[in-house]
């Protein structure tokens, strides 16, 4: 669904009072068009790919060699050969299954292949650090950014013989003058990763109408900072409404008390989590602060159906963040991370539309039932919270 003209936004969060907080400022004049279904954003992100005409930058934690991953290789090899410079930047360790052998073969057809993050015995430690980043950027004027990784989980494809979904996910594209500053994003991630540099530059217009777009990209420790205040500034500003959705929660002691306080002054507090997930110490280890949260009176959501990997935030029906980075330590400070903020009341709507719908398939935790779970369930919470900062 496409949301392509600005409207009148409320008093309580400005474009000035974001670009304060966070310390970067929103670039004007962009269309863009917001992914939720699995079959229809591939379709949508295959399709824009198909486009290029010059170039194609693509980044991801997860690219992997099954059908999907085939798919949108057998395009990058048909643009290579249409004259179009291809370059892609995977995370070594969120792509580590995908075989040697399938990196060399886009090699050969003249994509240039780099890992981000690789793993190496003078900092083995380093290795916790992770480019979770989605980011396709093409022609410098369109750009999808969001949680989808390249493989088939996230899209359905061999699930549909099961007549199954894929993940629950969130994407957009963007198209505008933002996708100039995401492509500068990439370039910089891809020399730091030893890519020769790439001279690709162009003016984009902004669109007649367009909205305001804030990148919100961390590779830093100082990039994690300001991305942890931008959250910490928005929950604290809201006035009405909060509504979160993450694959992966581990709240610091900080998080949760500004969630309280954000009830305890009257807003409507909700966050919706998988009902079953990946990675079972990260599931569990979210749970261990349900009781607090419930007993401040935050309404926790817990997703039926197939698993929910979204990354998204909606403040006051207004002001939308959506992106890679989860609420959790991983991503709050340690991860490279891609996200992207929109102001704007009518892609408020349609953002609190989905969390909506999402929450038609959920279950509401009530704290009553909640405290009846088995001790064996309580005992798997207390263990893996201790690890929470590794997960």
């Amino acid at each position: 669904m496409q949301v392509g003209e600005a409207t009148e936004t409320t008093e309580v969060f400005s474009q000035q009072g974001i670009q304060k907080a966070y310390g970067a400022f929103f670039t004007e004049g962009n269309s863009v068009t917001l992914l939720w279904k699995e079959q229809e954003s591939f379709r949508s992100i295959f399709d824009a790919v198909e486009e290029a005409r010059e170039i194609i930058c693509l980044e991801f934690y997860i690219f992997r060699n099954d059908e999907t991953g085939s798919e949108l290789a057998e395009i990058l090899r048909r643009k290579v050969a249409e004259g179009v410079k291809v370059h892609v930047l995977y995370d070594h360790f969120g792509s580590f299954g995908t075989p040697m052998k399938f990196w060399k073969t886009l090699k050969e057809a003249g994509i240039r292949v780099r890992a981000s993050r690789p793993f190496t015995w003078r900092a083995p430690f380093h290795y916790v650090h992770r480019d979770h980043r989605k980011l396709i950027v093409i022609d410098g004027h369109k750009a999808f950014t969001g949680g989808l990784n390249i493989a088939n989980e996230y899209r359905g494809y061999y699930r549909l013989r099961k007549k199954r979904r894929g993940w629950r996910d969130t994407g957009i594209i963007l198209e505008g003058p933002v996708a100039r500053r995401l492509l500068e994003t990439f370039k910089k991630s891809w020399e730091i990763w030893k890519g020769e540099p790439i001279p690709f530059d162009r003016d984009v217009q902004p669109l007649p109408g367009g909205l305001a777009v804030l990148p919100i990209f961390a590779s830093t420790a100082r990039g994690r900072r300001r991305m942890r205040k931008l959250l910490y500034y928005s929950i604290t500003r809201a006035q009405r409404n909060i509504y979160l959705t993450t694959a992966y929660f581990t709240p610091s002691r900080r998080m949760i008390q500004v969630l309280e306080e954000a009830v305890a002054r009257g807003v409507d507090v909700k966050l919706l989590l998988p009902g079953k997930s990946d990675i079972t110490a990260a599931f569990y280890a979210a749970r261990a602060f349900f009781t607090r949260l419930l007993k401040a009176g935050v309404e926790i959501y817990s997703y039926n159906g197939e698993i929910l990997h979204a990354k998204t935030a909606v403040f006051d029906r207004c002001w939308s963040v959506i992106g890679s980075a989860n609420l959790d330590f991983q991503s709050l400070r340690r991860n490279d991370e891609g996200n992207v903020g929109i102001i704007d009341p009518a892609f408020g709507r349609l953002m609190t539309e989905i969390f909506f719908n999402d929450l038609l398939k959920s279950e509401r935790i009530a704290l009553e039932t909640w405290r009846q779970r088995p001790l064996v369930e309580k005992l798997k919470e207390h263990f893996f919270a201790l690890f929470r900062r590794r997960l």
